[in-house]
């Protein structure tokens, strides 16, 4: 019998811009300040390492997606590679990753909107945003596509005009006065383990390249389009942020100076651009929270469809299927509810948790690949064993690595969050009589069988 599917639709393009949308470059701006605390004025080179470390998971979620073009992201390659337990265990971290990063968009949106509106409370604009994007993707994965690409060319412009403007402003003495200097990225005195924390945080930015996995299903010809899509991603985000904070670091160099560290793109604009400026760089904030936070609802809802059509979760409400509009809407309005955190969370508390989840399951696809095409597959020769044991094992311990950088709230959250899934899965195993997923892939056409 064949099981609730979902429909292609989506080009590379479409692809690509809901991958960007999903990062918002913007983002750039809404983590600079408490960046530069935490790197104490390092924030490019931490993007660069984080960038670096990134790059080998990219082509690990690449080579997965060729083997499994699914919704399911890291939880449908980590349940194939190894066993359904383990992946419904990655799934659960991808909650604190994904749940999570729709509410984090509005979050910054209030944060910054109050900053120059403080008559309007930052709730208003939170409750607007999601209502917003809640109704959109019901409407269908085809119409945020073109949403998105709608709102990223004005983030785009915005960004561009920035950095036309912090170019002009250091040319005419403000800041340090120079376009070019090593110290935001090196200084023999400085110590790289605060490059390393501020990478492991701004490992946030970079969320998009992996989340797009999960619309494979409803990607044309998804083995080639989504690996393309990933590297296209992370390289043109990485680009960004790394252009954009050396500008800023050029235009205010002493990263103490913010009156706000989490509004301090704020400040910044306000000094290259004056007041007309910091108006249109609002409002691109609001279309970049906007558009970040309507697609990362459309991929959780989608790795939440995958589970619940493994009976992973209930099967009646998560992998449910609306006939009209072929989305899965009962996560739709989960994903909107829980996104109310954002009334309460702070931004630090909510992108510490995110970075624990994203981290862990970038860790197990790295393990995956190997799992997969050089244990399982016995792909041995010379290039087998670079890019099925070596990659992979390297983006691995990158990933371990920037583990290793993050705050001691990211770890007690994860941990937490870790033994709740623990104690479901032993619900699901013992109480409901689970005792294994059977899925059999059909390459033709993406879809499931019985």
């Amino acid at each position: 019998m064949k099981k609730a599917n979902l429909n292609q639709r989506l080009t590379l393009f479409s692809v690509v811009m809901i991958g960007l949308s999903i990062m918002a470059p913007g983002t750039v701006f809404s983590t600079y300040g408490i960046a530069s605390q935490i790197t104490e004025g390092k924030v490019p080179a931490a993007y660069a390492v984080a960038a670096i470390a990134l790059a080998f998971t990219a082509y690990s979620y690449g080579q997965m997606v060729k083997a499994y073009p699914t919704s399911g992201s890291a939880y449908t390659y980590v349940q194939q590679a190894f066993n359904p337990y383990m992946g419904f265990l990655i799934g659960w971290a991808l909650f604190t990753d994904y749940l999570l990063l729709p509410m984090v968009n509005y979050l910054i949106a209030g944060i910054f909107i109050s900053s120059v509106i403080p008559a309007i409370p930052s709730y208003v604009w939170i409750l607007l945003l999601i209502g917003m994007t809640t109704v959109i993707n019901i409407r269908g994965i085809k119409l945020v596509g073109v949403i998105n690409t709608l709102l990223m060319v004005y983030s785009i412009l915005v960004i561009v005009l920035f950095s036309f403007l912090s170019i002009k402003s250091v040319l005419d003495g403000t800041g340090t006065g120079t376009l070019f200097s090593t110290s935001p990225i090196f200084d023999s005195g400085h110590s790289f383990s605060l490059i390393l924390a501020g990478a492991s945080l701004l490992c946030f930015s970079f969320l998009g390249f992996d989340s797009i996995t999960t619309l494979a299903e409803e990607t044309i010809d998804p083995t080639k389009t989504i690996p393309k899509a990933i590297f296209i991603i992370l390289i043109t985000g990485a680009l960004i942020f790394i252009g954009v904070s050396y500008i800023s670091s050029m235009v205010q160099p002493d990263f103490t100076a913010f009156t706000n560290p989490d509004a301090a793109a704020v400040e910044m604009a306000t000094m290259v651009g004056g007041n007309l400026f910091t108006s249109f760089f609002l409002g691109a904030t609001l279309v970049g929270t906007f558009a970040s936070g309507l697609a990362a609802q459309a991929s959780v809802s989608r790795v939440l469809f995958a589970m619940g059509r493994d009976s992973m979760l209930p099967k009646k409400y998560f992998g449910y299927v609306h006939p009209r509009f072929n989305t899965p809407i009962f996560n739709i309005v989960l994903v909107g509810a829980i996104s109310l955190l954002a009334l309460v969370l702070s931004l630090t508390v909510a992108t510490s948790f995110i970075n624990f989840g994203a981290l862990v399951a970038f860790l197990f696809v790295n393990l995956s690949v190997i799992a997969h095409y050089f244990n399982r597959k016995k792909e041995r020769s010379v290039k087998g064993i670079v890019s099925y044991l070596i990659l992979p094992l390297i983006g691995a311990g990158f990933i371990v690595w920037l583990l290793s950088g993050l705050n001691v709230h990211s770890i007690i959250l994860g941990i937490c969050w870790t033994v709740l899934g623990v104690f479901y899965l032993m619900y699901l195993v013992k109480f409901k009589g689970m005792k294994s997923v059977s899925l059999k892939f059909d390459e033709n056409n993406t879809s499931f069988m019985d």
